[in-house]
């Protein structure tokens, strides 16, 4: 008797299948259809019986068209799309809530389907549209003076998350301004070199023709620097931009406000950066917030100079954007002006970067979520 019903259950679900085990039947959880290759996706289409040509317009619709919902894929039959539903599953990231600073940049908080939150930024200017996107639930680093670095790392994101925060922050750009992104930033919650395998896939599917199809060198990836992994991206010959978040030039002020400076000493990173260009050939940012009474005196720049001297390079200089946790200030105007001006006059390509969103924690350094989780709408 067990047997035939045993058997009826196989039959009467034929793409989720149910197996009795210790006297509890466990449903086979469906498969995350974005963690799978073409090809992988060929050889599910032939073994659900559909024709391999099949994947590949599943796959557009997915990378291209940016679809998270089979049953808007209307070049597939219902029952195929059906099947779909049954057999595969798109954890998509959706918008809870966005908000408009008196700049007009947008943040969002976005809800993953795990219910954990992060944030994304939409940042427009007139010569450029850009996404700051999260590549972590949280951060690990710590950093001193940044509002993520006080919240726990939960997880990583994967590469389609990270790939939905841009999408969703294109719509925002299109439906807002009119006009379609032109970069993106790498700047968000989270060290990206600590989800190194995720962000790199995230860049290949926004990069691909197949994908979102923007260009690499529109692209720019923020580490607070992780000496060991600046040389992963050396080996593996990135084409994007690096921007190293220095803010101090010698490691005893470094150690204090960004600990992770005490096991990647700027010796080492400087290592890293030079082997890091010998390989891509691309010069290097570096993000230096100017902090009042710690590190904007003429030596803090001339030890800044020095160590640009590595590799063609150049520096923005940041506002800082005050948080509830620390103490820090942003140093006097005329003092960035000087401290600028020095770096220039030693040849070095200087732009001096003005916080946007600062009036809704979406500046640089102000992300965190602060509001009880609600369900996205």
């Amino acid at each position: 008797m067990f047997f035939l019903v045993f058997n009826q259950i196989l039959k009467e679900n034929t793409f989720e299948k149910k197996v009795y085990l210790c006297g509890v039947f466990a449903v086979k959880s469906k498969i995350d259809i974005r963690k799978l290759t073409l090809e992988q996706l060929r050889d599910h289409m032939v073994a659900m019986g559909q024709q391999a040509f099949r994947a590949k317009q599943i796959y557009e619709w997915i990378w291209q068209k940016s679809c998270t919902d089979f049953d808007e894929m209307s070049n597939l039959s219902k029952p195929l799309r059906d099947a779909l539903k049954q057999t595969f599953v798109i954890n998509a990231v959706k918008v809870r809530r966005a908000q408009r600073s008196a700049d007009n940049t947008i943040k969002s908080s976005f809800v993953l389907h795990d219910d954990n939150i992060i944030e994304g930024v939409l940042i427009p200017a007139p010569d450029r549209m850009t996404a700051c996107v999260s590549s972590q639930v949280g951060c690990s680093l710590t950093c001193k003076f940044c509002a993520t670095g006080y919240m726990d790392r939960k997880r990583n994101l994967q590469a389609d998350e990270i790939y939905d925060q841009v999408v969703l922050i294109g719509k925002q750009a299109q439906e807002n301004y009119g006009v379609p992104l032109t970069n993106i930033v790498y700047m968000g919650m989270g060290e990206p070199l600590l989800n190194y395998a995720n962000v790199l896939a995230s860049i290949a599917r926004i990069t691909a023709a197949d994908g979102l199809n923007m260009a690499s060198k529109r692209i720019t990836v923020s580490t607070a620097g992780i000496a060991k992994m600046i040389k992963k991206l050396g080996d593996d010959q990135v084409r994007f931009n690096l921007a190293l978040s220095l803010h101090a030039a010698n490691d005893r002020k470094r150690n204090e406000i960004m600990p992770i400076n005490e096991q990647n000493s700027l010796r080492a990173l400087a290592d890293a950066l030079k082997y890091y260009y010998a390989k891509t050939k691309n010069a290097v940012t570096y993000e230096y917030i100017v902090f009042n009474g710690f590190n904007d005196e003429l030596t803090d720049a001339q030890e800044l100079v020095a160590f640009c001297k590595h590799l063609p390079c150049k520096v923005n200089i940041i506002e800082y954007n005050p948080i509830a946790f620390a103490d820090f200030e942003n140093a006097q105007e005329d003092k960035i002006e000087q401290f600028a001006d020095f770096l220039r006059q030693k040849g070095i390509i200087t732009n001096i970067r003005r916080s946007r969103g600062k009036d809704i924690d979406a500046a640089c350094g102000q992300l965190a979520i602060k509001e009880t989780v609600e369900s996205a709408t």
